[in-house]
């Protein structure tokens, strides 16, 4: 991923929110499913 990509979305209360990559990063493992309701501190995603 590039700096600045979408990685993913949080929708809440009808608003979404886009999470984008801070610096040039490769994603490693995808922690949740589609649709999954997180809770603060949820691990969504990690990259290397």
């Amino acid at each position: 991923m590039k700096k600045n990509a979408p990685l993913f979305v949080i929708e809440a209360m009808k608003m979404e929110s886009t999470i984008t990559a801070l610096k040039d990063c490769k994603i490693k493992k995808v922690s949740l499913s589609e649709s999954t309701l997180v809770e603060t501190d949820d691990l969504v995603l990690e990259m290397e």
